[in-house]
């Protein structure tokens, strides 16, 4: 069973683990060395700021004790900043249950859509859970490496 809880700057390391545990087994399938490399977290990664921002929804999925994923929602944009799901968990529903819990967040502050910016490796996860292509952008990381992304957006 996985526990969706809003995450807590205690618990920052095992969201860094998380966030590179996937980068490293996924990134590959989609970017380069260079790329997944610069895409691994730093201290100011994205997905963490913001925890105590009330617009900002950032929650962990916990299985068997465990990070497992982790999410954030930008409710003033209406856009999903992430959902990243360990390798160890994958497959089982994490990314699903972090994403409908980010949509019921959405859907509660009366947003009537979201976006997002979804890594090339991700699309089709995205797809299959009712979100539309948009268009090609490009994603600059921390180190300014460029990352080709897919802009997505779902009515809810």
């Amino acid at each position: 069973m996985t526990l969706v809880r809003p995450a807590r700057s205690a618990g920052a390391d095992a969201v860094r683990e998380t966030l590179a545990g996937a980068i490293e087994a996924f990134g590959p399938d989609a970017y380069d060395e260079r790329e997944v490399a610069a895409w691994l977290p730093d201290d100011a990664d994205p997905v963490l700021d913001g925890l105590d921002e009330a617009a900002q929804v950032v929650v962990v999925a916990e299985r068997e004790g465990a990070v497992a994923g982790v999410g954030r929602l930008d409710a003033n944009d209406g856009e999903v900043i992430a959902v990243y799901v360990h390798p160890d968990h994958a497959r089982r529903g994490v990314g699903s249950t972090l994403l409908a819990h980010l949509e019921g967040h959405a859907r509660a502050a009366d947003l009537s859509e979201l976006t997002l910016v979804a890594s090339l490796n991700a699309v089709d996860f995205y797809e299959r859970t009712g979100y539309e292509r948009v268009g090609a952008v490009s994603h600059e990381t921390s180190d300014g490496v460029e990352l080709d992304c897919v802009e997505m957006r779902k009515e809810l």
